[in-house]
């Protein structure tokens, strides 16, 4: 077992940008000013930059830390989670769904970060990534048309297609694809690493009950 000590190179610096920038892009998109929202869209421009950015400094510079391998998608999971708690204070989507999608995300990071705690980390399925695409491919959606509405050159322009596409069972749609695809892979995690977990389970049981 090998501790994981914070490393501020490059690449986790930029990550932790990514973690700063997720509340200001919380703020300001549920600012009433329509100046703040489009600032929002590119607050969150620039902290998905970041996403792009440290992975490719990493990979050229062969800076590849198991911090950085811990702390880039809990960054991702953060932002993402800011995002879709706006969008439930903003009335586009339910809140329901979004704190499945939540709870699911910090739980298997903290269970991956455990076994990364243990030197046993686990790999990112193939169907847990496609998930992740999809869940910020819906974000990016509303996120866009959101804000399209508050520029009035484009409203004026492509109001009605912007209503359309921002229709509430358009939205209740996509998240809930979302959320069922994220309790699909959750399921299919568990699965996939029983035995880790019945590991897990079975140290903890014997360490409590030994007391």
């Amino acid at each position: 077992m090998r501790k994981v000590q914070l490393q501020l190179t490059l690449p986790n610096s930029l990550t932790l940008a990514r973690v700063v920038l997720a509340p200001v892009f919380y703020l300001l998109i549920l600012s009433p000013s329509p100046i703040n929202k489009q600032i929002s869209l590119i607050v969150f421009l620039i902290a998905a930059i970041t996403d792009w950015y440290d992975g490719w400094i990493a990979r050229k510079y062969g800076d590849i830390s198991r911090w950085g391998k811990f702390l880039d998608p809990l960054a991702d999971k953060v932002l993402s989670s800011f995002a879709l708690l706006a969008y439930v204070s903003l009335g586009l989507v339910d809140g329901w769904m979004v704190w499945i999608v939540i709870a699911r995300d910090f739980l298997m990071t903290g269970l991956r970060s455990y076994a990364e705690y243990l030197d046993r980390p686990i790999v990112t399925s193939k169907s847990a990534q496609a998930k992740t695409f999809g869940q910020f491919v819906v974000i990016y959606y509303i996120l866009l048309l959101y804000v399209g509405r508050e520029i009035p050159f484009i409203y004026e322009d492509l109001g009605p297609t912007i209503d359309t596409l921002m229709d509430s069972r358009v939205l209740f749609g996509m998240m809930l694809l979302v959320t069922l695809s994220t309790v699909g892979t959750a399921i299919a995690y568990v699965f996939d690493n029983r035995k880790f977990f019945r590991e897990i389970y079975e140290t903890l049981r014997a360490r409590y009950s030994s007391h």
